[in-house]
């Protein structure tokens, strides 16, 4: 156990972090050891994640000091920020940049930072095809993240760009799953028209940053998408179908529609399925299927993630 290098986790209690501090505690052979870094050591998670044999250490994204502290002696740190604890883009800037700046300071061989386009690359703000958001941005959680790439590029922060998929359990907690229409039958309502958008159980994102740790620092400096599968919104609703033993119909709605329907980040949201849908090669070329198997083998196909979690998908 001493001599296995240590991989520090921001957010270790999250989905991300969560799943990559398992992937590593689970694998009795591993060459690393679990830092979970997390505000609260004493919450359920990060007692759970205690007894699977992590070393949980109080930390915080605003405090640059304790990040120094979390870091310190670590050998890879996987860095990931909490847009939707806040949904506030200078927030999530100000996390990036205290997280890049304390495994610089750290001296961290290999980090492993969690991104997303800045789709301002492909959609400037002068162009209409959607609304620009927030006086600047047009997907907020996607763009500020990806705004950020830079800064542990310019640190010279030894750092793999991680790039995840749609999370499949959105359709548990974040309210997206079927709902039922006045005719009885439940319908899946995005939208992305025909196109595959790719997607990962959120789980299966740490077992590939998992697999990027293992293949030591080769994957430094290289952007990496992870995926479970790329599927329209009709095989979805059909693979909902056959888990849920009732049927599912997609029912593709304009963004216009889904930015109407007014829950907090509907927008944002909008934005962000509009943005798979209209560029759906550039999402889906990056979130290679083939390469996140590659990195690891078993990432869940959306069938098997449902035969685990179809009973957990509020149904009105």
């Amino acid at each position: 156990m001493t001599d296995r290098k240590v991989i520090a986790i921001a957010g270790a209690t999250g989905a991300q972090g969560g799943g990559l501090a398992r992937a590593i505690l689970a694998d009795p052979e591993s060459d690393f050891s679990v830092r979970a870094l997390t505000r609260d050591p004493e919450s359920a998670k990060a007692r759970a994640l205690a007894e699977l044999g992590a070393d949980v250490v109080a930390a915080d994204l605003y405090d640059v000091e304790s990040l120094a502290r979390a870091f310190d002696g670590a050998y890879g740190a996987y860095c990931v920020t909490f847009y939707w604890a806040h949904m506030s883009p200078d927030k999530e800037k100000t996390e990036a940049s205290n997280l890049a700046h304390a495994v610089q300071s750290a001296g961290v061989e290999h980090v492993i930072w969690s991104t997303l386009e800045d789709t301002r690359r492909w959609v400037p703000l002068s162009d209409n095809r959607m609304p620009t958001l927030m006086g600047k941005y047009k997907v907020p959680h996607f763009d500020a993240k990806g705004e950020m790439d830079h800064l542990f590029a310019d640190l010279g922060v030894p750092t793999t760009f991680l790039l995840a998929s749609f999370y499949w359990d959105n359709f548990i907690y974040f309210g997206s799953g079927p709902k039922r229409g006045a005719d009885g039958v439940l319908a899946l309502t995005l939208p992305i028209g025909d196109a595959k958008m790719a997607g990962i159980g959120a789980d299966d994102i740490g077992k590939v940053g998992y697999g990027i740790f293992r293949r030591g620092t080769e994957l430094v400096g290289q952007r990496i998408g992870a995926a479970g599968e790329h599927l329209t919104g009709s095989e979805m609703a059909a693979a909902m179908s056959r888990a849920l033993g009732e049927e599912v119909r997609f029912s593709p709605v304009a963004p216009d529609v889904f930015r109407s329907f007014g829950f907090p980040g509907a927008d944002d949201l909008g934005n962000m399925f509009q943005f798979y849908d209209e560029f759906e090669d550039v999402c889906n070329e990056i979130r290679d299927v083939a390469r996140s198997r590659q990195l690891a083998p078993g990432l869940k196909t959306f069938d098997q993630w449902l035969s685990a979690h179809a009973a957990q998908i509020p149904i009105d």
